[in-house]
């Protein structure tokens, strides 16, 4: 809907920003002045104690010198409160006591708009209609439920909870005398039966819950039945001219303020998990109204977060339902757009993991929530027979019709890579000889069942932590140059990477370009355009970047067409020298660090002698082959061929 330019002015005119950001800030007196319209404050949109966030109410705009956000009115409302601009626009003009444009220029509208408003006055009347029924004597039951649930006081006002009677005539004889029962029956709060019978209300022995649109306007209602022998544990109000069940979602207008400060939403399964969540501290939860979430309502979950956490029960039930939530979201994931996936303890939801283990649990198991690929995985592999080539082609085949229901390209060709990385691990066969760092039971024929990166990689991680050794290692020219000649040598003989995945992907770079080479290099080892797929994986002119340095280029193994098992054994060989070396130049920088501390003739000494015992192992390593002799070296290939061949023929 186009909106005139002198509507938004007029706006502008009539309201002061420091008067609607100050309904979520609040500003700081010693360095505000008020005559001058010029305002302070820690800012909204990131966490802060000092007044960095500015707002100049002569120029209409507002500015943070933290975090850099800027904008006008209308920006400010649709960033705090997660309104597009037409929402906004609504919400400042009801501010404002302005009537929107489209009123006046659409009689129908304006017509259809007043009957909504009687419509939306009906359903606040129901809403405190419930509430007095609360403190009935009769609805004492639902009083205990509701202390029983732990919900305290202040929950159940601001989640205006109250209670149906068990009475056939309490709402439509309300509404008949305030002559409002044609409104009340097509809000859905009273029947009239096909027969011509008398009308009744549709609610009756319920703890009712009001439902809410994103404006905070009454719409519909859950009940929850008091009585065991209800027909139905849950009864929704129907579709109205209000309510669309699969375009709603409970606690929508609360949760997409808070989710602006939690940077995300989380979606539970009903009504009392949302109140707990909240109760809890989790104000940005919501939930679908007792069925599956709908496209629309995953489109209304992306527009208040990128990344919604689905909570959904832990059980089997819950996981069904989380699985069925993965193929309706496949074909509409967009770059940024996800869901990640929150498993809960078995036979427990979020009200009953709070009330057991607190907020403290609910809050780490939401950081430990799944990313949709993870739970794709799990789905498809679980429970898979994959012993024979026909049950591995089987998933190869549900793997590839998941990916094509991917619409977005982009997404769908980061998913089959995902897929493929995984697929190699899962189908990796047994490493075919084994080593000092190989993990596993030995067979008969001694070959290692299983393998795990080597042992290495972890610790080196540890030792590698002071500032000085990362200073010393990253600006070590003979580890750049051993990287170099490492990823040159696979880059031209891709099919060895293969057969040391593990211990590739698990190397230890000092240079952040190294490192994206090598990841790239795993994801398109089998790529007939490697270099170029390369290229425009990183940014970087991979081959120019890595035959630039003259020792790499000149290793002998560093030519096309090498054998793949002979380059698998010089690679591996060069990755654990590389990883030996980086050990010592780490206890070297410890040596130079006490050598600072301790002006002893004897450091300078050791650390002189230990320099060039690393130039020359590290000169070993770059310029001759990494066996001292060829026949040794071709015997350790010859066994890695037979092990192929054994393991083939298995």
């Amino acid at each position: 809907m186009a909106l005139p330019p002198e509507f938004l002015d007029e706006l502008k005119n009539r309201l002061v920003l420091s008067d609607v950001a100050g309904r979520k800030v609040l500003w700081d007196r010693r360095k505000s002045n008020a005559a001058k319209g010029d305002f302070w404050a820690p800012c909204p949109f990131h966490q802060e104690k000092t007044p960095s966030f500015h707002v100049d109410d002569r120029k209409g705009f507002y500015y943070c010198f933290g975090c850099h956000e800027k904008g006008s009115l209308f920006d400010f409302v649709m960033k705090t409160d997660n309104l597009s601009f037409i929402e906004a626009v609504e919400f400042l003009a009801g501010q404002a006591g302005v009537e929107m444009p489209a009123r006046t220029h659409d009689p129908r509208a304006a017509e259809r708009r007043d009957r909504q408003s009687v419509l939306f006055d009906v359903m606040e009347q129901t809403v405190r209609a419930f509430r007095l029924a609360l403190n009935q004597a009769a609805a004492a039951p639902v009083r205990d439920y509701i202390t029983g649930r732990g919900l305290i006081a202040e929950t159940v006002k601001r989640f205006e909870l109250g209670f149906a009677p068990d009475d056939r005539q309490y709402l439509t004889t309300i509404f008949r005398e305030k002559g409002q029962l044609d409104e009340a029956i097509a809000a859905g709060l009273v029947i009239r039966p096909d027969d011509g019978g008398s009308p009744y209300d549709r609610f009756r022995g319920r703890l009712m819950f009001p439902i809410r649109d994103a404006r905070g306007r009454c719409i519909a209602f859950g009940g929850r039945a008091m009585s065991e022998g209800a027909r139905a544990k849950y009864l929704n109000s129907p579709e109205t001219e209000l309510f669309h069940k699969g375009r709603t979602l409970y606690h929508h207008g609360p949760a997409r303020e808070a989710a602006g400060k939690a940077g995300g939403v989380v979606v539970a399964e009903g009504y009392m998990d949302v109140i707990a969540l909240a109760q809890s501290g989790f104000e940005h939860a919501v939930a679908p109204l007792g069925t599956a979430i709908t496209e629309e309502q995953l489109g209304l979950l992306w527009r208040i977060a990128d990344e919604p956490v689905i909570a959904l029960d832990g059980d089997q039930a819950g996981l069904r339902a989380a699985e069925r939530l993965i193929d309706l979201a496949l074909p509409l994931l967009a770059p940024g757009k996800s869901l990640r996936f929150c498993l809960l303890p078995e036979g427990r939801d979020p009200d009953d993991l709070i009330k057991m283990e607190g907020h403290a649990a609910m809050h780490a198991a939401l950081e430990a929530a799944l990313p949709l690929i993870e739970m794709l995985w799990r789905r498809e592999t679980a429970s898979a027979q994959l012993d024979t080539p026909e049950r591995r082609a089987a998933l190869d085949q549900r793997l590839r019709e998941l990916l094509r229901r991917i619409d977005d390209e982009s997404v769908r060709t980061h998913y089959a890579a995902e897929i493929k990385g995984r697929r190699a691990n899962l189908f990796r066969p047994a490493r075919p000889h084994s080593s000092p760092y190989d993990s596993g039971a030995v067979n008969n024929r001694g070959r290692q069942q299983g393998r795990f990166p080597r042992p290495p990689t972890q610790p080196m991680r540890e030792t590698l932590g002071s500032d000085l050794a990362r200073r010393t290692i990253a600006n070590d020219g003979q580890a750049r140059l051993r990287e170099a000649a490492i990823l040159l040598i696979a880059l031209r003989n891709p099919g060895a990477i293969a057969q040391i995945e593990n211990t590739f992907e698990a190397m230890i770079f000092t240079q952040p370009d190294h490192e994206r080479i090598r990841d790239g290099l795993v994801d398109h080892a089998d790529s007939k355009e490697i270099e170029a797929d390369l290229t425009a994986l990183t940014g970087l002119e991979v081959e120019d970047l890595l035959t630039a340095i003259p020792q790499a280029r000149a290793h002998p193994m560093a030519r096309r067409g090498r054998d793949p098992a002979a380059v698998a054994v010089v690679l591996e060989e060069a990755i654990d020298r590389h990883h030996a070396l980086l050990a010592h130049a780490d206890e070297m920088a410890d040596a130079r660090r006490e050598l600072g501390e301790a002006d002893d003739e004897r450091w300078s000494v050791r650390v002189a002698e230990a320099n060039r015992e690393r130039q020359a192992a590290d000169s070993r390593v770059v310029t001759r082959e990494l066996e001292t002799t060829e026949e040794a070296r071709d015997s350790r290939i010859q066994r890695l061929l037979d092990d192929e061949v054994w393991r083939r023929s298995r």
